[in-house]
């Protein structure tokens, strides 16, 4: 047992600097199959929303989805009860549904509930089939007990992470969206180029925390808005000479709304909606910085803007082809756009694509 204990906090050192949950769960998972000489284990969350059971990481089968009252996982779920089971098929609770679609035996079963810190059950635990013995013992229940105080505090904490994390995107979003009030065509617009800016850092090998970031940040470009007067903003024709230098101030609007906020989210949209219309040649606005001195949020928001302004209908002019956008980009390659952006750019075209098809202008 002590070996097994000072293998457990062996691994919980490793699992530490394991960052992805799905990753972190199935070492988790290995490491008690190991441990408990077991054939298999499952680990299940609780859906609220269907009243579904469902494994977030399980050996042998992709993802299994139960009504949270049946079987023996929903029998634990419900009751907030360890169960340890010799032979599963004797015990009238053992749902076999899932052994006939994937031609499975189950015989033993070790199943305990995932407690949270508010005493509620998040999900199950599951472990089956004790290797070589009919039944698992009293020793693999304390380990698996162990197992499970950890899967318990690192799921509680990423769920409540995400949690936060869909409350804070709501807001960002709902501020973006500000601009909806007076422009009432930037709402896909805006929600666009944040996704084509994340799968042009995904082409650039950024991490998932940056990507979420630029995600965000280039959605708020265009804050700076609501600012501009509704008969330059609406305005069907060509602005003229005065009316463009108004519009043109929306940069400079979103960075004073945004630049001093602790967020580094905010901070990150505040540059991004600065600079996106700087070029890398030096002849854009507000600042006419160029090449790296733009940001590369800048850079990359700038190229997602334009592609998607050019590919939508607006009250001054119809939407172009994909073939004549991507056109004037290749061509502004080294020009307006940062050379290095056009190329992820055209790589992932058939990405970008898929994104525009998705969330098309509402009628």
């Amino acid at each position: 047992m002590d070996k097994k204990l000072r293998l457990i906090l062996e691994v919980s050192t490793e699992l530490s600097k394991e960052k992805e949950l799905s990753k972190v769960l199935y070492k988790l998972m290995e490491i008690t199959k190991q441990l408990l000489e077991a054939d298999r284990c499952s680990i299940f969350l609780h859906d609220e929303k269907k009243k579904e059971l469902w494994t977030i990481v399980a050996h042998g089968v992709k993802e299994i989805r139960i009504p949270d009252f049946v079987g023996i996982a929903g029998e634990v779920y419900k009751n907030g009860n360890p169960l340890e089971i010799e032979d599963a098929y004797k015990d009238s609770r053992f749902n076999k549904d899932i052994d006939k679609k994937t031609g499975y035996r189950t015989k033993s079963i070790l199943a305990a509930p995932l407690i949270n810190t508010k005493g509620e059950t998040m999900g199950v635990f599951q472990v089956i089939n004790k290797i070589g013995e009919e039944k698992f013992s009293y020793e693999d229940i304390e380990l698996l007990n162990h197992m499970i105080l950890y899967a318990a505090s690192l799921l509680e904490n990423v769920l409540l992470y995400e949690e936060l994390k869909k409350a804070h995107e709501d807001v960002i979003y709902r501020l973006a969206n500000a601009t909806e009030f007076k422009d009432p065509e930037t709402k896909n617009h805006i929600l666009r180029v944040g996704l084509y800016c994340a799968e042009m850092a995904k082409g650039l090998g950024w991490s998932k925390e940056k990507i979420e970031l630029i995600k965000l940040a280039s959605s708020m470009h265009d804050i700076g808005k609501v600012g501009v007067p509704d008969g330059v903003l609406k305005k069907p024709g060509k602005l003229n000479e005065e009316e463009w230098e108004i519009m043109k101030k929306h940069t400079e609007v979103g960075y004073e709304v945004l630049k001093d906020s602790d967020s580094e989210i905010l901070q990150k949209a505040a540059i991004t909606a600065l600079e996106h219309h700087e070029k890398w040649n030096g002849k854009g606005y507000p600042n006419g910085k160029k090449g790296f001195e733009i940001s590369i949020e800048g850079r990359m928001t700038a190229l997602a803007d334009v592609f998607d302004a050019l590919t939508s209908k607006r009250v001054y002019k119809e939407a172009w082809s994909y073939e004549k956008a991507l056109n004037l980009i290749k061509e502004e390659k080294g020009k307006h756009f940062d050379p290095k952006m056009v190329e992820v750019f055209l790589d992932i075209f058939d990405k970008i694509k898929k994104i525009k098809e998705k969330y098309k202008e509402e009628e």
